[in-house]
């Protein structure tokens, strides 16, 4: 991985949940909402650093409040507001907060003198198959490109859509506030053919919190576009980026992947021969690799039976569970995983509860068990990873080392964090992300570094 001469603007990266710096690395991450942190990090021009939200499990409401407080807080910690970059992360598949949190941002800029002209929406994910193309985004199930309203990601129970055009998209998910004709748009051709200059061209016209749609199936569209925001921000237009993980890459001056093996994990002395993975996504693909894992027969199994977890059998249920990882941890890796069968309602409200119920579940084992010092943790699934580094480890901030493939799954190291758990390798694993072996194939490389030490 390299990195370009980038300009003097800071780069605040609010992430919905901690799969948002898959692409880049050497990048500090907040796991925590203080602000404190990045203002830290950002103290000096040209820098970047990302603050976990987690606001893909939080109601719209909450979601929204976060995002300003985070920004005022950063805002009135000293980060100047001119030349400050917001980028909203969200996810690849279109779900999340999509309009109301980079709207909060705007608001919260504007509370302290600063317009946003325009919104920019980039949902590319170059590394998992999902592009835009004729303003049409497209999800990879199978080797075929499929539009992603067609997917299981569509029918999500809390953010489910059904266009894949992003201009139909938008106009959907405002409820009619943003007019599709009224959204603009930066097509293939005018990256490829016009260059910087015509994309800049469509920028400049974007006023008074337009949005805009960044068509792209390439890094190098996407570089386009951030040359030209760049330009047009160091002539004081300002711009917040609702994208997924690739374009975060462009924006932060940084090209290529830094890849992680096996002799590039450091397993620190004092710590078990054996690590940990959570596993709490319910996505088909998740559930494939858990099967590839448990079909290796190395692991010992540990399920959280949901149901129980949403009764009175819970504390005891959870007690019992966590001793069980503790011991087993002694003597073999493990799996500790929510029971596969998804409990559901068609109540978006309570379906976001239960999720916040399970997702609780799984931090308080991990809480009980990271004072036996697993050698390292996997967390699989975007809000679970996210719940599991803040709350179950209580890592504050972490460095971004690399990643196991190009632009996918995040190996982290704490830089803030519990004795327990510093200096233990922590890896981000989305819950669509990977071949079905995938997450089998993490953890040989993980325990093939324990062997290593």
């Amino acid at each position: 991985m390299t990195v370009t001469a980038s300009s003097t603007r800071r780069l605040l990266i609010l992430d919905d949940d901690p799969t948002g710096s898959q692409c880049v690395a050497g990048i500090d991450v907040a796991f925590d909402e203080d602000p404190a942190i990045p203002v830290h990090v950002l103290a000096e021009p040209g820098s970047a650093c990302f603050v976990l939200t987690n606001t893909r499990a939080l109601d719209e409401t909450a979601a929204t409040e976060m995002n300003r407080r985070i920004i005022g807080g950063v805002l009135d910690g000293g980060i100047p507001a001119s030349g400050l970059h917001v980028v909203s992360r969200s996810d690849s598949t279109l779900r999340g907060h999509v309009i109301a949190e980079p709207v909060a941002i705007a608001d919260e800029l504007a509370a302290h003198g600063v317009q946003v002209d325009a919104f920019v929406l980039c949902p590319a994910m170059i590394e998992a198959g999902r592009f835009t193309e004729g303003d049409i985004h497209y999800a990879t199930v199978d080797g075929q490109a499929v539009e992603v309203a067609q997917t299981d990601f569509a029918r999500d129970a809390t953010f489910g859509f059904t266009h894949s055009n992003l201009r139909e998209f938008l106009a959907e998910r405002s409820g009619g506030a943003i007019d599709a004709a009224a959204v603009l748009s930066i097509s293939l051709e005018d990256i490829r053919t016009g260059g910087p200059a015509r994309v800049r061209e469509i920028l400049a016209g974007a006023r008074e919190r337009a949005w805009v749609v960044v068509n792209a199936t390439e890094y190098s569209d996407m570089e386009v576009v951030a040359e030209a925001i760049a330009a047009l921000e160091a002539e004081g237009r300002t711009y917040v980026t609702r994208c997924a993980p690739s374009f975060v890459r462009p924006l932060t001056g940084q090209t290529g992947a830094r890849v992680v093996d096996a002799d590039a994990i450091a397993i620190p002395a004092g710590r078990l021969d054996h690590g940990l993975v959570v596993v709490g996504s319910h996505v088909g693909l998740t559930t494939t690799q858990l099967r590839a894992v448990q079909e290796r027969g190395t692991l010992t199994e540990v399920e959280i039976d949901v149901p129980a977890v949403l009764d009175e059998r819970r504390e005891q249920h959870l007690t019992e569970l966590a001793q069980t990882v503790r011991e087993a941890l002694t003597r073999s890796d493990c799996v500790l995983y929510t029971s596969r069968d998804l409990v559901r309602t068609d109540d978006p409200a309570k379906s976001l509860a239960i999720a916040r119920s399970v997702s609780a579940a799984v931090v308080e084992i991990v809480q009980r068990v990271r004072t036996a010092r697993p050698a390292w943790v996997v967390a699989k699934g975007g809000i679970t990873s996210h719940e599991v580094a803040a709350s179950g480890l209580g890592i504050r901030r972490a460095r971004v080392e690399g990643q196991f493939w190009a632009g996918q799954v995040s190996l982290f190291a704490a830089e803030e964090a519990p004795e327990e758990v510093l200096g233990m390798p922590y890896v981000v694993f989305p819950g669509n992300v990977g071949g079905a072996q995938a997450l089998a194939d993490v953890v040989d490389t993980l325990t093939a570094a324990v062997a290593a030490r």
